[in-house]
């Protein structure tokens, strides 16, 4: 069977835009009572579009102390748990390590060996959606914007600027923000 190609960057960049989550669906807890909202409104669904970010590693001897941002997401709306607040990992430790809770996303390896490590807990219920698409005649790595692409028929736009930024960082930016909701709003 031939394997089957997703499209290129510049075919995907024709089609319409990605139908993205207003600023207001997305939610970046910061206190208490917004930690616990979150966390309620997060064990109540089905599933999850999850992703992580990363402070970039620009040199070999960097330490990798990531990931600092966990992303999850329902079709309405995102919550962006930053790690270095301890009520964002304990939230993240039980919904990742949910087994009632089907958690979606693309490229998922790196995450399936560093998240347990960072949580102190075992990752369940996790689909890489990449491994759907290579059954289905895809190479390896279709990953989130060609899957948009192939299924929604949009254009899912990947700023380099933005997904290299500083993941680590207290305060992100509108464009971190909005970044980090879709990339975890898509799958």
């Amino acid at each position: 069977m031939p394997q089957l190609k997703a499209p290129s960057k510049e075919e995907s960049a024709l089609l319409p835009p990605f139908a993205e989550l207003p600023e207001q669906a997305i939610h970046l807890p910061q206190t208490e009572a917004q930690f616990h909202a979150a966390h309620e409104a997060l064990k109540r669904v089905e599933f999850l579009g999850f992703d992580t970010e990363s402070k970039p590693l620009f040199n070999a001897d960097q330490h990798d102390s990531g990931p600092h941002l966990v992303q999850l997401a329902t079709p309405q709306q995102a919550w962006l748990l930053q790690l270095h607040h301890p009520l964002a990992l304990e939230i993240t430790r039980d919904i990742l390590g949910s087994p009632h809770i089907l958690k979606l996303g693309f490229g998922l390896d790196n995450d399936r060996h560093s998240l347990p490590r960072r949580l102190q807990t075992e990752l369940r219920n996790i689909e890489d959606l990449d491994r759907h698409f290579k059954r289905l005649g895809y190479g390896s790595s279709v990953g989130v914007r060609a899957a948009v692409a192939l299924v929604l028929g949009q254009s899912f736009r990947k700023s380099k600027r933005t997904t290299t930024s500083n993941w680590a960082a207290s305060q992100l930016t509108a464009a971190q923000r909005r970044y980090a909701a879709n990339d975890a709003h898509a799958p």
